[in-house]
Parts: C-alpha cells; sequence; structure tokens
C-alpha cells in the first residue's frame, strides 16, 4: 500500500503549496482564479460583441501564456437533503411534515434519474523563473547557498529570497489577468493555499464529498 501511495506521488509535479502558490518541482510557480461565468443568452447582440471584443483585446494584451479549465461535477444533493430531514423534524404540524418528506422523497428521485452537474471555471497562471535568476540580486554569496556551500541559514535565507521575488512576478501576473477579465464583466477570486489543495484532493479523489469552492 505505501508503494502505491509513493509511486502515485511520483506521477504528481507538485512539490508544495505556499500562500497559495503551486510550487513544481521543476521549479515552476502557479497560481489560479476562480472565475465567475457569463448567460450569454441574457444578453443582446450588442451586449454579446462588446463581451467578445473586451475578452479578444484582453487575449491579446497578454505576454504569456495562460490555462482556461472547466471542471463539471455531478452536484451532491445530500447536504441538502440532510438541511431537509432536519426542517422536517423541526415541523410541529402533521401535514407540513408529510409535505417535507413528500418533497424530500421527490427531489431524491429526481436526481437519481438525473444527472445535475455544477461547473466551476478557472485560470492557470504560470511562472518559470530562470535557473540562475538571483545572481543580480544577491551575488556570489547567493550562488554559494544555491550550490549548497553555504551554511543552512544562508541556503534558507537565499531560498526565501529567491521566492519572495518569483511571488513578485507572479502576483503581477496575477493583477494583469485579474483587471483584464473583470472588464469583461467577470468576477474572479485568487486560491489560497487551503483552496488550491481542495481543488486538488477533489481532482485526484472524484468520489469523495467535499465543500464546494465559493466565490467571494
Amino acid at each position: 500500500m505505501v508503494a502505491t501511495t509513493n509511486a502515485t506521488q511520483e506521477f504528481v509535479p507538485i512539490r508544495e503549496v505556499r500562500d497559495g502558490i503551486i510550487m513544481l518541482k521543476d521549479g515552476g510557480m502557479r497560481s489560479i482564479l476562480l472565475c465567475s461565468s457569463i448567460n450569454f443568452s441574457l444578453k443582446s447582440e450588442d451586449e454579446k460583441n462588446a463581451i467578445l471584443l473586451q475578452f479578444q483585446d484582453f487575449l491579446n494584451s497578454l505576454d504569456f501564456s495562460i490555462e482556461i479549465v472547466a471542471q463539471s461535477r455531478k452536484l451532491d444533493i445530500r447536504p441538502y437533503i440532510a438541511l431537509l430531514e432536519e426542517q422536517e423534524k423541526a415541523q410541529t404540524n402533521n401535514l407540513m411534515k408529510i409535505q417535507v418528506r413528500e418533497y424530500i422523497e421527490f427531489i431524491k428521485s429526481f436526481t437519481e434519474n438525473t444527472n445535475i452537474m455544477t461547473k466551476h471555471f478557472f485560470i492557470v497562471i504560470p511562472y518559470s523563473p530562470a535557473i540562475i535568476s538571483a545572481g543580480k540580486t544577491g551575488g556570489i554569496g547567493d550562488i554559494r547557498s544555491r550550490l549548497g556551500l553555504g551554511t543552512k541559514k544562508e541556503q534558507a535565507a537565499a531560498t526565501e529570497a529567491s521566492f519572495d521575488e518569483n511571488r513578485s512576478q507572479l502576483e503581477e501576473r496575477l493583477s494583469v489577468v485579474e483587471q483584464g477579465l473583470i472588464r469583461t464583466g467577470i468576477r474572479v477570486a485568487r486560491l489560497g493555499t487551503e483552496e488550491v489543495i481542495e481543488l486538488f484532493y477533489k481532482a485526484f479523489n472524484p468520489g469523495e464529498t467535499e465543500k464546494p469552492l465559493k466565490m467571494n
């Protein structure tokens, strides 16, 4: 069982998640934005054209790549059923109790025979630091730390300085993407460490029940 777990982890390119940033094993960094959707069917033709043109301008303004991910999952109705069952227990009127019970049975039957899906939309923003990017900031001492020639304290300080510098570069890209999407009418929210871990947990454990990601 342990061997299987280790073998599975070898295929996951993530080293750690820190301050909401995904640190890859190859040194790359990724941040994820949760995005709202736009109902085109409720828009006029002029509004549709304006949104498309704004989105086109946003894409053309980028000088780095992004990844757009749409995630579809079957809606977990069990929390709603549990809430209704609590309401049923709290009813003192027998007629209302019967009606709530019938409604619960209807919801169960309907969801069993119909696939009700939920959708989440994400944008992944990448940043890949240069192999030697801190020489201009840390000098010879920093290079010594990167080569493992410095003390543990020096190596830790160099690593932290490198992370802060690379994070600032990634956050600049995040701001560009956020502003571009907001101009198209899309609401965005940065995923923190817990949300990122939850997202990947769902991806690798699709049969599990978790709380949904929420847009602030």
